[in-house]
């Protein structure tokens, strides 16, 4: 078997094995998929009025959350995780076995790609039960919306290895890690209608991949008529794909070139 090949199945055997090990920790999984859910309905209980002509404040809030949601279970999780890992000798073990980096980052990727699927699922199966969310109807509007999962929960899962490094401890990870993906849902629209919040404010959340995850996100959710709403006037769709490709190779690149199976 060539050495691709063999990288490959690795990897697949670290994503079932990851897989395992998070259904089995109760906490971690009731966080990380009902949480969203737990939110939508917040949310959408206090805030029943409309924000648009036919957009009610469920309907652009189940847009952020599905976004927000790649951030949680990619960049977030994998950030406090791993360092976790480290510290415990896990990674340092796997070091010893024919796991290259390439295999774990597959193993990693995986376990971030299904929780997203389920996170997702369940956040549309809610929000149509309980408060009447409007699925797409458009095929063209499904198809953006899987590239977009996709490309978000790679471009999130990179950066969240790539961060990995930064928390001293795995102790402290989730002290370092989750004010900054706290303060990027405010600044992103996720919680709030974007266009309502400081220039400043949004000139900064442009930077980052989750302003226009959340933008994108609007485009499959909202009507046509709401991208007049947006800032640019338009869903801007091209410049979304671009940004998130540009942080998905620095952050591949960061990872590539800093990640560390132990702290020495």
């Amino acid at each position: 078997m060539n050495l691709l090949g063999e990288t490959l199945r690795i990897g697949l055997l670290r994503g079932s094995l990851e897989l395992k090990q998070f259904m089995r920790q109760r906490e971690s999984v009731v966080f990380t998929l009902l949480f969203p859910v737990i939110l939508l309905f917040i949310f959408g209980t206090v805030f029943r009025d409309t924000i648009a002509p036919g957009v009610t404040f469920s309907q652009y809030f189940v847009a952020g959350m599905i976004a927000s949601g790649l951030v949680n279970t990619g960049f977030q999780q994998l950030a406090i995780t791993i360092p976790m890992e480290r510290d415990a000798g896990t990674l340092k073990r796997l070091r010893g076995t024919p796991m290259s980096i390439s295999s774990y980052f597959i193993g990693k990727s995986i376990l971030v790609t299904i929780l997203m699927i389920l996170q997702t699922a369940l956040l549309l199966f809610f929000g149509s039960v309980m408060f009447d969310l409007n699925l797409p109807s458009d095929p063209s509007l499904w198809l953006n919306f899987t590239w977009l999962v996709i490309l978000g929960s790679a471009c999130s899962t990179v950066l969240g290895i790539a961060f990995s490094v930064v928390p001293k401890s795995g102790r402290g990870a989730s002290a370092v890690v989750s004010p900054i993906v706290i303060i990027l849902q405010f600044f992103s629209g996720v919680f709030f209608v974007f266009t309502s919040l400081p220039i400043w404010m949004q000139q900064f959340a442009a930077i980052f991949p989750l302003k226009w995850l959340t933008q994108g996100m609007r485009s499959v959710f909202l009507p046509e008529d709401f991208a007049t709403q947006e800032v640019a006037g338009n869903w801007e769709l091209g410049k979304t794909a671009l940004v998130l490709v540009l942080w998905l190779i620095i952050g591949l690149f960061i990872s590539i070139r800093t990640f560390k199976w132990s702290r020495e």
